[in-house]
């Protein structure tokens, strides 16, 4: 045994090496525990140096989303400025239409105003303007009519976007002209004509031919002006034929039972009572509230169309980014 050790205290010194049978029931735990610092110490250092990282990529982001009130205060302004100057285009077209109108309507006896008094004009102006309107419809009747659906399919669309909620002299002016123009180039003259046809459709006198022809209008002639009237303003939107034609389809059924809750009462005045080169203007006097509805239906309809292409736009974009 003591050769043994001395053996093995010969090959230590000499050699410089534990043997492994020493070595594995010999327990160093200083060396232990330096090792675990030195691994305790690096894990912290990378820990410091990715929150470091972190840190460093978010203050970046919030950086590039940070609002700058300096950059968004030109953009506000200019917002501003393009909305009272398109209030004051709007107010000047409403100011000079209605100072022409007006003008126009007092100023038709003139010629003969010398000594008349300011009652006097106001009194005899209505009746002077309906002999003139009803000379200009012997004449020119076509022309007419046109130029009051014009007028009357401008009004309306205006009161449409009023009761929209927009503010009075913030409308429209691209879709108060859409409109003006499909009652003006359209609405006037084939309504001039097909209450003629109407008349040498139904040439009786009984009790039964005022329901007939209301029946007919609210059917028949319903549903071409409404299809007419949807197909113009989409084409001068620039909606291709598919949009049209969607737009009619959805519109169709629903605008001509919406008719039914206004217009037969008005027609048995309009086949009743009003005779045949007047009923357009009567006509029209309903029209305003009749556009108002039409129009406010097609613009929630275009805009609903034009939302959900943008909304499946933006999904499609988004499915590819991921």
């Amino acid at each position: 045994m003591a050769s043994l050790c001395c053996s093995t205290t010969t090959t230590i010194i000499f050699s410089g090496k534990i043997p492994p049978p020493i070595r594995k029931h010999t327990q160093f735990p200083k060396l232990n525990r330096l090792k675990t610092q030195k691994q305790s110490i690096t894990e912290r250092r990378r820990l410091i140096v990715g929150s470091i990282i972190e840190d460093r990529e978010a203050i970046d982001v919030k950086k590039s989303d940070t609002f700058d009130p300096q950059q968004e205060e030109p953009k506000e302004v200019d917002r501003d400025s393009d909305r009272l100057m398109s209030r004051g285009i709007n107010a000047a077209i409403v100011l000079a239409a209605g100072t022409v109108a007006v003008t126009k309507l007092l100023s038709i006896d003139h010629d003969y105003w010398h000594g008349w008094t300011l009652y006097e004009i106001l009194r005899y102006a209505p009746e002077h303007n309906w002999v003139a309107y009803e000379q200009i419809l012997k004449t020119n009747p076509v022309l007419a009519k046109m130029a009051i659906s014009g007028v009357v399919y401008s009004l309306g669309d205006w009161i449409a976007q009023c009761y929209e909620g927009k503010p009075l002299f913030e409308f429209d002016r691209t879709r108060v002209l859409r409109s003006g123009l499909v009652g003006f180039t359209l609405h006037g003259s084939l309504s001039h004509y097909y209450y003629q046809f109407c008349e040498a459709l139904f040439p009786f006198q009984d009790w039964w031919v005022v329901p007939a022809k209301v029946a007919f209008d609210q059917t028949v002639w319903s549903a071409i002006w409404n299809t007419i009237y949807y197909t113009v303003l989409g084409l001068l939107r620039f909606q291709s034929p598919d949009k049209v034609f969607g737009e009619i389809k959805t519109t169709f059924w629903p605008m001509i039972t919406a008719g039914w809750k206004l217009w037969p009462l008005a027609h048995l005045v309009t086949y009743g009572v009003i005779p045949v080169d007047q009923r357009l203007l009567w006509v029209d006097c309903i029209e305003l509230i009749w556009v108002t509805i039409l129009s406010t239906y097609s613009n929630e309809k275009a805009e609903a169309q034009t939302t959900g292409e943008t909304n499946s736009t933006t999904e499609l974009f988004c499915t590819s980014q991921d």
